[in-house]
């Protein structure tokens, strides 16, 4: 493996997950050949048996329930070419039902930092962070989520940059922090608007970026007034002394940084608790300069390209709206397709609720674990079990894919060609260095077959093939061709045209939005949808831990990795495990109202007592998280349940 040292951002280095990748790639439980349900079995078929009865079970419900009784969900682990051809197939089928897991894990960004910024992604590169004064971290265990982000946090640290961390947990990115503001879990925007009042009542606020680069001021003043530091401290549990010195460092710095991930966007206040970070960040204008801007974490490799590429249920490639009719008219004809659906369509926790009911009747679902990744999972498998026909496209046998009527065996990211977008915006090309095992098969040209069974004018013979119409149809990509993102380090979009640089900080001069000015918006903290009760006096909140990704379906297959993390735990506060008779590395049972599963605890001081955290990389923690959702962006509660725990007998 090459490691790259002269890489902008990795710099040769990689994540635990990244130095186990081999493991991965060979394993003896990868998918090798088509496979059909017989019963409680399976049977190896052909791959013309398996695309003729995918594209007989798609065209079936598209016929007996018309094409919205179908549902797609891309993958944040695929590539752009792969992304942009399913949901390509599914809107000329008639469908405008197609999203990814950015749905589960940074919608809000999407919508929310979009409303404020005109642009729903990270605002400056990640190498840029070493340029900053301050760094703000709310929302989020960089060190062990994002490892590589954490080196350029260091470094900003190195170079005498102060920071704040802003987590109810103690953490490994908490271990960096200058201030560490463990607030109560889900009072984020109680903080941030303290820090604001803080700001403004000091005079510490940009007053000529606010004049002259955006809109709201005078609303979002009104919202602030009789709001003080003492309320905020009231409201979530940090000292008032602690949020005038966060305000001060923060507004006051010559260059701020604002990173934030899940624990900003997984609430059902997850778009304003977004837009409580952009306002915080406009105010005092820290935003569109080196070393100062707002940096979203995205956790999968390329699921700020799968959302770019029109894999989500209210855009079109490129953030064109789906229920805009000029959207629909511009691909009508980039596509010389006679009708295409408005939208939005649903989303894909939409879609699970809507396959209960049976106005869904047929899904293919790519690369994503529902079953294992959604929220209240036992709903999702009785969604997924309540199809007339599912057809799931993965690299391994996977509790979803255990599900599916035909399971279609592809490659994996280093056994086929195509184009990724990492969290920073950068689009790089990845060639084929191995081949695929058995007859898996790259993703894009299942699709394409699958495509040409139903009729579909999807005719691709690479990924370069399709990388050229993302660069005719995706203006932020125009400038992204192949020759281009083929060096080390890619290019970051916006890259408009083939002699752009690319955009390595964005809003340097004005905003996205069409006015060219960032929104300010007027928010308030909305309690969590559960409050813990006598039956389950606990606050359940779930996240990431360093050697797993995701729903674990590849990391868990990792010997290297399962040997520093094998199974499903618990953190609870010595407190709460005196008084609830647990034992550190006793077998626990943790129970909501969606149900129940077993963990082993760890008793620590890392959580506050009252308050319990389980990684959800594991079979079994979703069965019990909370499926209430952001009504702007539908993204699930993950970060909050009441729940109860008790020893395991």
């Amino acid at each position: 493996m090459e490691y790259m040292p002269q890489h902008p951002t990795g710099e040769g280095g990689l994540c635990p997950k990244g130095n186990s990748i081999l493991e991965v790639l060979n394993h003896k439980e990868r998918l090798r050949y088509p496979l059909k349900r017989n019963g409680d079995d399976w049977i190896r078929i052909s791959w013309e048996e398996a695309l003729d009865l995918v594209a007989k079970g798609l065209g079936n419900a598209a016929k007996d329930y018309g094409a919205r009784s179908l549902g797609f969900l891309a993958s944040s682990r695929c590539n752009n070419e792969e992304n942009y051809a399913l949901q390509k197939m599914a809107r000329l089928l008639g469908s405008p039902n197609v999203d990814n897991c950015a749905r589960l894990c940074h919608s809000p960004t999407v919508v929310g930092l979009g409303g404020s910024l005109g642009t729903g992604a990270m605002t400056n590169n990640i190498g840029d962070l070493a340029n900053a004064r301050c760094v703000l971290a709310i929302g989020t265990n960089l060190a062990e989520a994002h490892p590589t982000v954490s080196r350029w946090v260091q470094k900003a640290k190195d170079n005498g940059a102060v920071i704040i961390v802003a987590d109810p947990r103690i953490t490994h990115t908490s271990w960096m922090a200058d201030l560490h503001l463990r607030l109560k879990p889900g009072s984020d925007i109680d903080l941030l608007r303290g820090m604001m009042k803080v700001a403004i009542d000091e005079g510490s606020i940009d007053e000529r970026f606010i004049a002259d680069r955006t809109k709201g001021f005078e609303d979002l003043l009104r919202n602030l007034e009789g709001f003080t530091p003492e309320k905020a401290s009231e409201l979530t549990g940090v000292s008032t002394e602690e949020i005038v010195e966060a305000a001060r460092l923060y507004s006051r710095s010559e260059a701020s940084a604002l990173l934030y991930s899940m624990g900003i966007t997984q609430h059902i206040c997850g778009t304003d608790n977004v837009r409580a970070c952009a306002d915080l960040a406009l105010i005092c204008g820290q935003i569109g300069r080196p070393g100062a801007g707002i940096w979203p974490m995205r956790g999968q490799n390329n699921v700020q390209g799968a959302c770019d590429m029109g894999a989500m249920a209210e855009f079109y490639p490129g953030y064109r709206r789906a229920s805009d009719p000029s959207s629909v008219d511009f691909f009508k004809t980039a596509w010389n397709a006679p009708s295409l659906p408005d939208g939005p369509g649903m989303t894909s926790t939409e879609m699970m609720d809507a396959a209960l009911e049976g106005q869904v009747r047929a899904m293919y679902i790519i690369g994503e674990d529902p079953v294992i990744c959604d929220p209240n999972a036992s709903k999702t498998r009785e969604a997924l079990e309540n199809l007339d026909f599912l057809v799931v496209q993965e690299i391994f046998m996977t509790p979803t894919a255990k599900l599916a009527d035909v399971v279609l065996p592809a490659a994996a990211w280093a056994e086929k060609d195509g184009s990724y977008t990492s969290m920073e915006r950068r689009v790089q090309w990845i060639d084929r260095a191995v081949p695929a095992p058995g007859e898996a098969r790259e993703g894009l040209l299942i699709i394409c077959d699958i495509a040409r069974r139903l009729g579909l004018d999807i005719e691709y013979n690479s990924a370069a093939e399709v990388l050229e119409e993302i660069n005719r149809t995706v203006s932020i990509y125009r400038g992204a061709t192949r020759a281009r993102i083929s060096g080390i380090g890619g290019v970051a979009w916006p890259c408009p045209s083939e002699d752009h640089p690319g955009t390595e900080i964005l809003h340097t001069g004005r905003f996205s939005s069409p006015d060219g000015r960032a929104s300010l918006f007027a928010v308030e903290n909305v309690p969590p949808a559960e409050e813990p009760s006598p039956e389950y006096p606990i606050l359940l909140t779930t996240g990431r831990i360093v050697v797993h990704y995701n729903g674990g379906s590849m990391t868990r297959r990792s010997p290297s990795l399962m040997e520093r993390d094998p199974e499903l735990y618990v953190e609870v506060n010595p407190e709460d495990a005196s008084s609830l008779n647990i034992v550190d590395g006793g077998m626990v049972v943790v129970s909501t109202l969606r149900g129940e599963t077993r963990a082993r605890a760890r008793v620590t001081n890392v959580v506050k007592p009252g308050m319990v955290f389980m990684p959800f990389h594991y079979h079994g923690a979703n069965l019990i998280t909370s499926d209430a959702r952001d009504p702007i962006s539908k993204i699930p509660e993950y970060k909050s349940a009441a729940c109860n725990i008790l020893p395991a007998e």
